[in-house]
């Protein structure tokens, strides 16, 4: 007898990402109250489920949802503000200024809407993000119906949101609470940087992260300047000063990691902790390339990024994909470097593991969130295929997204976004936006 299901899904190839550099062709994916409770081929699927309804894609491709392991949504509103500036020019210059006059909870909201719509339409189902007012980011995930991990930032220095560490502390908390229990709705524990935060406020996160069971999302080692000053303030490299005040661990994510010396990886390797490797805005910023090869071949967990954008200027991790891998075989001079189904890996399990969430999505299993995401391979830009694995890293982009479900909900279909909101009025808060930032 057949089993009832919500949706089948029928595709011309699937990357399950686990087990690894495996590509099944002509499977099927079947989904019961937004968990996968099967994927098998398709002729047994149909004898074996009956499905209130299938969804078939001949030409495509389906993938996990992508995880965006770094993000500040709301800097949307701020996309091409300031170009062309070296990281600390770029924050004194001209983020910082515009985030003391402009960022309130309706700037946080509207913006995180606007990257929220960028981000499932290019195939991310899960962010995790790091900003100001996280109740108010937690309202527009909710609508939009993306799955996140919302960060709790900490800084020392008064702004709008908070006047110092405390305070941050305190209503960042205060927000966790509200929505604890939420099912597409997490939080970490965001200190913004270590020359942001102090030794007496990073220690009391450490506590916290430990007390809640949570993970630590922090900037780490992105510009030779943060190491240097660490020395010279510190006596010590930034990890190393993180490690001795017990914030590494294997809830740790450590976002950029570019200026990494041999001390510092065994420190990350040895603690367990994760990196978060954000290609496009190094490069943009100049910061540097990360060594995300040896990274790897040290074991350790790195997932991808996209950074704001206002330092990328794009949320789009199909391009983060592709210069994740090429820049590793760029910068080591080893074509093998990041493979195709290792840059696969970064964007989805690896992601899905450093935000402790390995065990309900970043791959296509039984038992996990029907997080996924379909990527049409019909047009002559795609064609011949001979290795889909490939085509997804060094072809494909965004646009080529057609379909995208949230623990089993459609949220992009036939590349149409399927959101509480609609493009005029999304445009609608970025002409608003643009006006009062340009005052």
């Amino acid at each position: 007898m057949s089993q009832p299901a919500d949706l089948v899904i029928n595709a011309r190839w699937i990357i399950p990402v686990e087990p690894a550099d495996v590509t099944l062709e002509h499977h099927a994916v079947a989904i019961r109250n937004g968990t996968i409770i099967d994927l098998l081929p398709q002729d047994l699927a149909r004898t074996r489920y009956q499905a209130n309804r299938t969804v078939s894609l001949p030409d495509h491709v389906l993938i996990p949802g992508l995880i965006n392991l770094h993000a500040h949504c709301p800097m949307a509103l701020m996309r091409g503000i300031a170009d062309d500036l070296p990281l600390m020019r770029w924050l004194h210059e001209a983020i910082w200024p515009a985030e003391g006059k402009h960022v309130s909870s309706t700037f946080v909201r509207e913006g995180t809407l606007l990257a929220t719509a960028e981000m499932l339409r290019g195939g991310i189902t899960t962010c995790n993000e790091m900003y100001f007012h996280p109740a108010a980011a937690a309202e527009a995930f909710d609508l939009l119906g993306m799955r996140a991990v919302i960060g709790l930032t900490a800084l020392e220095f008064p702004t709008p949101y908070a006047s110092d560490a405390d305070d941050y502390l305190r209503k960042g908390l205060a927000a966790r609470d509200a929505w604890h229990g939420h099912p597409l709705i997490d939080f970490a524990l965001a200190p913004h940087a270590p020359y942001t935060v102090s030794d007496s406020t990073l220690a009391r996160i450490a506590t916290l992260a430990a007390e809640l069971d949570i993970p630590i999302h922090m900037h780490i080692h992105e510009t030779a300047q943060e190491v240097t000053d660490s020395l010279a303030q510190y006596g010590k490299r930034p990890l190393a000063r993180l490690a001795g005040l017990d914030l590494l661990g294997d809830n740790f994510i450590g976002v950029h990691a570019v200026h990494l010396d041999d001390a510092d990886i065994e420190l990350l390797q040895h603690h367990r902790c994760s990196v978060a490797h954000c290609p496009t805005s190094n490069m943009k910023l100049a910061s540097g390339i990360a060594p995300v090869a040896r990274l790897l071949a040290s074991g350790i967990r790195t997932g991808l990024g996209t950074d704001g954008a206002a330092s990328n200027n794009r949320l789009d991790l199909f391009q983060e994909i592709r210069h994740a891998s090429l820049l590793a075989k760029v910068s080591t001079l080893d074509a093998t470097a990041v493979p195709a189904h290792s840059a696969l890996r970064l964007a989805t399990l690896n992601g899905a593991q450093a935000l402790g969430l390995g065990d309900r999505i970043g791959s296509i299993e039984t038992g996990k969130a029907a997080d996924l995401c379909a990527v049409a391979l019909d047009s002559f830009e795609t064609r011949p295929c001979f290795n889909p694995a490939s085509h997804l890293v060094h072809v494909a982009g965004r646009e080529h997204v057609s379909h995208v479900w949230v623990a089993g909900e459609i949220r992009v279909d036939k590349g149409n976004a399927v959101l509480q909101l609609n493009d005029t009025e999304l445009l609608g808060f970025a002409a608003l936006w643009q006006t009062k930032l340009s005052n």
